[in-house]
C-alpha cells in the first residue's frame, strides 16, 4: 500500500505542474492569439481565401478552420467545427475527410508545450499540414468514396465575438483564458491516472519486461527501445498523458531532442483511444464515418512519420 500512495502522490504531483505551468501559460498565449484573430475577423479572412485552395483535397471553408484549430489551440477545438458541419448539411464525405485531417494533425496542447523540450516547431507544423491534407485526400477520394456527396446549402459563416475595441480585447482575452484554464483543469484527472498506470508499470518490472522482449525486433528496424513506453502511453491513454511521460524522459536525459522529433509523427496526434472518442462524440453523422477517416488518417500519419524521420 506505502509503494501505491508514493506512485499516486509522485504521480498526482508530475500531473499538476505539467498541467498548470507548462500546459496552462502556453494555451493561455496561443488561445488569446487566436481569439483576437478570430474576432478581429483575420480568420474569416484566411478561411476565405484558403478554402477554394483545399477544395481539391475534399475540405470546405469549415474545414480549413477546424485545421487551424487543431494546430493552434487543442484537439478538442474541432469538435464545435465539425458538430456546425454536421447541423449545417455538410455531406459525409466531406465530414470524413475533415475527420481525418483532424486525426492526422499535431495538437496544439501537445505540440507547444513540448517546444520547451525541444520539438522544432517549424518541421512539426510543415509535416502536420502535409499529413492532414493526405489524410483529406485519402479519405475523400479513396477511402470515404462510397459515403454520400450531397449537401445542404452551406453557410461556412463563422459565429464568434467581435473585439472592436479595447473592452472588446479585453472580454475575448478573459474569455480565452477561462477556456484555457478549463483545459489544462480537464487535463489533470487522465494526465493522473495515466501517470499512475504507466508508474505502476514501470515500478512492478512490466515495463521493462516488454522492453526486453520488443528490443530485438526493434533493434532490427533501427527503433530506440526507449519509444516504447511514450508509444504505448500515447495510443492507450492520449497525447497529454504521453506528454508527460516524454517530459520525464527528457528530464532524466533518456530521450535526446533529436529522438524526440524523429518520433513526433506518430507520437504527436490525436489519433488515440481518448482522441477519437471525444471527437466522434462531435455528432451522429461524425461517429458515422470514423471508419474511413480513421484509414485516411492512417495514410498521413504514415506520412508524417516519414518526414519526420527524414527531417529528424
Amino acid at each position: 500500500m506505502d509503494i501505491l500512495i508514493d506512485i499516486i502522490l509522485k504521480a498526482g504531483r508530475s500531473a499538476v505542474e505539467l498541467s498548470l505551468f507548462i500546459l496552462l501559460p502556453v494555451m493561455v498565449v496561443m488561445l488569446s492569439l487566436m481569439r483576437i484573430l478570430e474576432a478581429r475577423g483575420a480568420l474569416d479572412w484566411l478561411v476565405g481565401r484558403l478554402a477554394p485552395l483545399l477544395k481539391p483535397f475534399g475540405l470546405t471553408g469549415l474545414g480549413v478552420f477546424a485545421a487551424l484549430q487543431i494546430n493552434f489551440v487543442s484537439f478538442a477545438a474541432p469538435m464545435a467545427t465539425l458538430t456546425m458541419m454536421e447541423q449545417r448539411g455538410t455531406s459525409d464525405r466531406h465530414l470524413a475527410a475533415t475527420l481525418a485531417m483532424v486525426f492526422a494533425m499535431a495538437q496544439a496542447n501537445a505540440a507547444f508545450p513540448m517546444l520547451t523540450m525541444g520539438l522544432s516547431f517549424g518541421t512539426t507544423l510543415l509535416f502536420s499540414v502535409l499529413g492532414g491534407l493526405t489524410a483529406a485526400a485519402a479519405t475523400y477520394y479513396l477511402f470515404g468514396r462510397q459515403l454520400s456527396a450531397d449537401e445542404a446549402v452551406l453557410d461556412d459563416t463563422l459565429q464568434h465575438p467581435v473585439a472592436e475595441s479595447a473592452k472588446g480585447v479585453l472580454d475575448v482575452i478573459n474569455l480565452a483564458g477561462a477556456e484555457a484554464f478549463r483545459i489544462a483543469v480537464g487535463a489533470i484527472p487522465m494526465l493522473v491516472l495515466s501517470l499512475v498506470a504507466v508508474t505502476a508499470l514501470r515500478q512492478f518490472g512490466a515495463i521493462d519486461l516488454l522492453t526486453r522482449v520488443l528490443t530485438p525486433l526493434l533493434n532490427l528496424l533501427a527503433i530506440d527501445p526507449i519509444l516504447i513506453l511514450p508509444t504505448l502511453t500515447k495510443y492507450l491513454a492520449g497525447g497529454t498523458a504521453m506528454m508527460g511521460v516524454v517530459d520525464d524522459l527528457r528530464r532524466s536525459g533518456q530521450m535526446s531532442e533529436q529522438l524526440l522529433n524523429a518520433s513526433a509523427g506518430f507520437l504527436i496526434s490525436p489519433f488515440d483511444l481518448p482522441g477519437v472518442a471525444v471527437l466522434i462524440s462531435a455528432g451522429r453523422r461524425v461517429a458515422a464515418v470514423w471508419k474511413p477517416a480513421a484509414l485516411g488518417a492512417c495514410v498521413g500519419i504514415l506520412l508524417r512519420t516519414l518526414g519526420h524521420l527524414l527531417a529528424g
